[in-house]
């Protein structure tokens, strides 16, 4: 079996078996609510006032937006290149979102909150541990709501952290 097949194998069967676990459903308002936090609002609405309360140029609201900049393009650039179906196009499973694409890979709502948690972080370590978990759960979530596979989630977590620490380098 060629290493792609493999992990195709792998992530089906690791959704397949998720969505039979017996607290499945019991999982989806929680899922479902930490998603929303990953849609686009938050990162949004925290660099905004980031800027109106520490100022435009301060080195978190600029690291936010640069962060962002470079991270929007490349993570559409490898959705649309990649292809990869997501899984309730391929497996018999409901999703229960509607994806704002076609593709899975890698997840944006997980880059998008580790490239997040990393850069607020680093301005705020403290936050660390917590943004981090948070971070993790709109990966899982993602998962969890049919929309993503797991490898979809990790690389969206590479993707995320390794931009982070770019833009902060």
């Amino acid at each position: 079996m060629k290493p792609l097949e493999l992990i195709q194998s792998y992530d089906s069967t690791l959704v397949t078996k998720l969505f039979g676990v017996r607290y499945y459903q019991q999982m989806l308002p929680i899922a479902f609510a930490i998603s929303r936090m990953g849609d686009g609002w938050l990162y949004l609405l925290i660099g905004l006032l980031s800027g109106l309360f520490l100022g435009w140029v301060h080195g978190y609201f600029l690291s936010l937006l640069l962060g962002f900049a470079i991270e929007r393009p490349i993570y559409y650039v490898l959705k649309n290149s990649l292809r990869r179906d997501r899984p309730f196009h391929v497996l018999e499973i409901k999703n229960h979102v509607k994806p704002s694409d076609q593709f899975s890979f890698p997840s944006g709502h997980t880059s998008a909150a580790f490239l997040f948690a990393t850069i607020s972080a680093s301005f705020f370590p403290i936050l660390m541990l917590p943004l981090l978990f948070w971070a993790a759960l709109v990966g899982i979530s993602r998962v969890i709501l049919g929309v993503h596979y797991p490898t979809d989630v990790l690389v969206g977590l590479v993707l995320g952290v390794s931009l982070g620490i770019v833009v902060l380098g």
